[in-house]
């Protein structure tokens, strides 16, 4: 039997940055929050000379332990579903501030055509232009009235960048808080020959700070030192943005944040169309306790949002073969693999140097950016060089044809160690109606509930994507000087191993259609009117963009919409 605790305005469960920026906000507000969080608690001290590549990036400090919880996959429903027993093509968070900690910063608003793409597509190629079985859908809110809230978030998080931006990304009503990074050698042989080519490259906007930087809450924090040591690390200067060192913070302070840590939440009790709270179980002792609340807010990983409500049995789950139902529906994720490598004999480079957002990018064939009249794919990638820092054990790069071990293999590993550049292109995922999350019906986790299953493949058109992508990858690569440039431009079978990206989405999508999402355009639940939403989960599709600064903008306007509720209670659509 669940202890019951005394009832509070507002419950969060999950403690990264969109729960951290929604406690922040409400706490700033005056308003009572308790924030759950299933892992431990953490700080800045916790990675003061933790440089530890083999600790961090190959055993996984910061993440889930797959051995109590992870996820089932399946690439279609002929086939049985099996659970991912170690890490492979995505990296789960876990611990207070979740994946918002082991991020690399690479910051990017969606283009203004992801928020209306079934429109825009339409209005330019007819309806024929979308493939049988794809599930395009505006996501019921414009760029233009997201963009304040973007606006917010680069000012909280201290977002590095150029002041102007190309004109084929959206356009910015306030600069980035702070000037771009530093420029490498790679990165300007990147932008040169973008350029030679009339192509519009950028720096790529970094949540690694330029400079030392103090934002509007008084949140101060130190410059990048360009250790390289960020994507599955912590940053030990706090110089990249995380909930721990921005928005959590700011919400303790205020006194009205209740944060409870080892609270795993397994339930949303909910009756005539409204929740009443949830039921947590506290992992260290195994007690069981039930918070009340006036308004439930759902922060975690997209996997853990949807599990919760199908758990919960909260909202009409997704049902493929008739697309009724829209809780798990859309599930989306990152199409990589388009990429060429440039190696040099006459130039080195201090690649080990580096952070996890520094890097040059363009646009040119992302979105509708171009015309896709006569080609077999919609959407595109973002084209970009990144110089992240390539930390020992896992980097060692050699050209084809180099023998995987001997005296020819090392003698190439040295050689190349400091003269490989790489091009790559991160394409959109877009929906289809046999691509959905759910329950698994066999497998179960530490606690004996279902683990989340998910049903996905690659298609012709994330085929077609990375063939065209590719080629101008090599295009850019080749007129960056290289001695020899190999390109990768062909997809296979999707499967759970290697890393891909962790760039999961949908499932509790947004929309102005209650049939075909789970939430308005603020995040509140069509089923439950003080249930809101938010993360990644709520996509309906995912961009050539990595997710973060379009999660955070919408994290703010949630926090907007549940504010507005709890002084006016009803549907904010």
């Amino acid at each position: 039997m669940a202890t019951k605790l005394p009832k509070v305005p507002v419950v969060v469960v999950g403690m990264g940055w969109v729960g951290g920026i929604i406690a922040a906000e409400l706490t700033k507000a005056g308003i009572q929050v308790v924030g759950l969080e299933r892992g431990k608690s953490r700080s800045t001290e916790d990675y003061y000379h933790v440089h530890d590549e083999l600790r961090y990036a190959n055993r996984y400090e910061l993440m889930q332990d797959l051995s109590k919880e992870t996820v089932t996959y399946r690439n279609n429903e002929k086939v049985r579903a099996l659970p991912m027993r170690s890490y492979g093509s995505f990296l789960l968070g876990d611990g207070l501030g979740g994946a918002g900690v082991h991020w690399n910063g690479q910051y990017y608003r969606f283009l203004p055509y992801d928020f209306e793409i079934r429109s825009k597509t339409i209005e330019r190629y007819g309806k024929n232009k979308t493939p049988e079985g794809m599930t395009l859908q505006d996501w019921g809110i414009t760029y233009d009235q997201l963009e304040p809230y973007f606006v917010k978030y680069e000012q909280m998080a201290g977002i590095s960048g150029e002041p102007t931006t190309p004109d084929n990304v959206g356009k910015m009503s306030k600069p980035y808080a702070t000037g771009p990074m530093k420029v490498t050698p790679g990165m300007k042989l990147f932008s040169d020959a973008a350029k030679k080519l009339g192509y519009k490259p950028y720096m790529i906007p970094s949540a690694n700070l330029s400079q030392d930087y103090t934002n509007p809450d008084g949140v101060a924090r130190a410059a990048c030192q360009y250790c390289g040591y960020c994507e599955r690390f912590g940053c030990e200067y706090g110089a990249k943005a995380d909930p721990v060192v921005t928005v959590l913070p700011v919400a303790q302070q205020t006194g009205k944040l209740e944060l409870r840590t080892f609270a795993n939440v397994t339930g949303i009790s909910h009756t005539g169309g409204k929740a009443t709270g949830v039921t947590y179980v506290h992992t260290p002792t195994g007690e069981e306790f039930f918070q009340p609340a006036d308004v439930v807010v759902l922060a975690s990983y997209v996997f853990s949002n949807v599990r919760l409500l199908l758990t919960s049995k909260l909202g009409k789950p997704y049902d493929p073969k008739s697309g009724t139902g829209a809780v798990g529906r859309n599930y989306c994720y990152q199409v990589n693999g388009a990429s060429t490598t440039a190696f040099y004999d006459d130039k080195e480079f201090n690649i080990f140097m580096g952070a996890g957002a520094l890097g040059s990018s363009l646009d040119d064939f992302n979105g509708d950016n171009f015309d896709h009249k006569d080609l077999k794919f919609l959407h595109g990638a973002n084209i970009r060089y990144t110089q992240a820092g390539l930390r020992p054990i896992q980097h060692n790069p050699t050209p084809s044809g180099t023998p995987g071990w001997g005296q020819a293999f090392k003698q190439a590993s040295i050689k190349y160690a400091n003269r490989v550049l790489n091009i790559a292109g991160q394409g959109a995922s877009l929906p289809f109606r046999h691509h959905y999350l759910d329950l698994d019906p066999v497998y179960k986790d530490a606690l004996g509930l279902p683990l989340m299953r998910m049903t996905f493949d690659f298609e012709d058109q994330d085929k077609e994507l990375v063939k065209f992508i590719a080629s101008k990858t090599k295009e850019i690569a080749d007129q960056m000087g290289a001695t020899k440039t190999e390109m990768r431009d062909s997809l296979s079978t999707y499967s759970i191993v290697p890393y891909q990206s962790t760039h999961n989405t949908g499932g509790t999508t947004m929309g102005a259609d209650p049939s075909v999402s789970v939430v308005n355009n603020y995040l509140q639940m069509w089923d439950a009117e003080n249930v809101f939403i938010c993360g990644a989960s709520n996509f309906q599709h995912n961009s050539g963009y990595n997710p973060t600064a379009t999660v955070g903008g919408l994290a703010y306007r949630a926090a907007e919409g549940v504010a507005k509720y709890l002084q006016k209670p009803g549907s904010l659509a």
